[in-house]
C-alpha cells in the first residue's frame, strides 16, 4: 500500500488543487491512501478536509497539535497504513502518473530507500515567474536536480520523496528540532545508513513558488540558518554546496573591509587597491554569471533583471542565514529562536 503524507496549516486557496490532482492519478497497480496531517488552520481548511473526506474514503486528515512540519510529518506516517510513505506539500499538484511511477522505482531500485523526481514551478504573478526561474538554475541553487532537472541517476536529495516504511523505521523519522532542512537531514542519514536515492525526472509535481522577493529572501535566510544546526548535530558538513553563498559573502566583506582601510590610509602602499580590486571583481564575476543564467532562464529580457534579483535574494538570505546560524549554534552556543522557526510562505 502507498500513503502520502502532506502537512498543512491554512492552506484553504491550494489544497483542493492537491487533492484533485491525487484523485487523478492513474492506477498505480496498489492500494493507496491520502493522510493530510493539520496543525490547526484557521482559515477554512479544516472544513474542506472534513468535505473531502467525507466523499472520497481514500482521504483521511489527523490532527497535528504541535503544528511544525516535522510533527506533522511523523503524524502522518505513524497513522499511514502503506509500505511506501510519500511525503507531498499543501502547495503542490503532481502529474497523473505520479504515484504510478514512483511506486514502479522502488521496485526498480530495491538498493534505494527513497526515489523522487522534478518539482516544476507554478506561478501566480511576473515576479513569481521571475522567482521560479532563478530556484531552477545551477547558478541559484547549485546542483539540486529536483529543482533544476537532469538525467536519472543517484543523488544526495529529493523533494517530495517516496520512502520505504522500513527505511524509515531503521533510520528513524523527521527531526522535530528541525523547523527547515528536516527532509534534507533525513535523506543525508538515509545515505549514512547505506541506502540511495534515485532520482528521475520523469516523477514530475508542480508546486506554487513565493510571490514576494521579501518571502524569498525570509525563506533562504531560514535554510541557511537551519543548515547550520543540521551540520552540526552531525559534525559534518552534509553538502559542500551550501556553503557557496557564505563563502561568497565573506570575501565581499573581507574585500570591503580591506578597501575601507585602503581609503583611511590604513594599509601599506604595497598592498593599495588590493581590497577594492578583490571586491569589485569578485561582485562583477557574480553579475556576469547571474546575467548568462538569468538571459537563458528567464521568459523575456525585460524579465532578466527581476531573475538577477531574485538570485540576489536567494545568495544574500542563505548566506546571511548560514553566518547567522554559526554565531548562534557554534559560537554562542544558543537553542534555535522561535523568530527562525516561524514558517515564511
Amino acid at each position: 500500500m502507498i500513503s502520502v503524507v502532506i502537512p498543512c496549516l491554512n492552506e484553504v486557496e491550494f489544497i483542493d488543487a492537491t487533492l484533485e490532482s491525487l484523485l487523478r492519478q492513474e492506477p498505480p497497480g496498489v492500494d493507496w491512501e491520502v493522510i493530510v496531517a493539520d496543525g490547526g488552520s484557521t482559515d477554512g481548511t479544516r472544513e474542506k478536509l472534513e468535505s473531502w473526506s467525507k466523499r472520497h474514503p481514500v482521504i483521511r486528515w489527523i490532527e497535528n497539535p504541535k503544528r511544525t512540519t516535522p510533527y506533522a510529518l511523523n503524524e502522518g506516517i505513524e497513522a499511514a497504513k502503506g509500505d511506501v510513505v510519500i511525503i507531498l506539500g499543501a502547495h503542490a499538484e503532481v502529474s497523473r502518473d505520479w504515484l504510478l511511477r514512483n511506486h514502479q522505482l522502488l521496485l526498480t531500485h530495491p538498493e534505494s530507500g527513497c526515489v523522487g523526481g522534478v518539482v516544476e514551478q507554478v506561478h501566480g504573478s511576473k515576479v513569481s515567474q521571475r522567482i521560479g526561474s532563478a530556484m531552477s538554475t545551477p547558478f541559484g541553487v547549485g546542483d539540486a536536480k529536483f529543482r533544476t532537472g537532469g538525467s536519472a541517476g543517484h543523488v544526495d536529495t529529493v523533494a517530495f520523496g517516496a520512502y520505504r516504511r522500513d527505511a524509515l523505521e531503521e533510520i528513524g523519522l523527521f527531526d522535530v528540532a528541525l523547523s527547515r532542512n528536516q527532509d534534507d537531514e533525513l535523506n543525508y542519514r538515509l545515505l549514512k545508513s547505506g541506502w540511495r536515492i534515485w532520482f528521475d525526472p520523469r516523477i514530475s509535481s508542480q508546486y506554487h513558488v513565493r510571490s514576494t522577493y521579501r518571502n524569498l529572501v525570509r525563506q533562504y535566510y531560514q535554510y541557511g540558518y537551519w543548515k547550520v544546526f543540521v551540520n552540526l548535530k552531525h559534525r559534518t558538513i552534509t553538502t559542500w554546496r551550501q556553503t557557496v553563498p557564505a563563502l561568497f559573502l565573506l570575501v565581499l566583506l573581507g574585500a570591503g573591509a580591506c578597501w575601507m582601510a585602503e581609503a583611511m590610509g590604513h594599509w601599506n602602499d604595497m598592498w593599495n587597491g588590493f581590497g577594492a580590486s578583490i571586491f569589485v571583481s569578485s561582485l562583477f564575476l557574480w553579475l556576469v554569471l547571474g546575467a548568462g543564467s538569468a538571459i537563458a532562464s528567464a521568459g523575456s529580457y525585460r524579465d532578466v533583471p527581476g531573475v538577477i534579483w531574485a538570485y540576489a535574494m536567494i545568495h544574500a538570505g542563505y548566506g546571511l542565514g548560514y553566518w547567522k546560524g554559526i554565531l548562534d549554534f557554534m559560537v554562542l552556543r544558543r537553542s534555535p529562536s522561535a523568530d527562525h522557526a516561524e514558517l515564511t510562505r
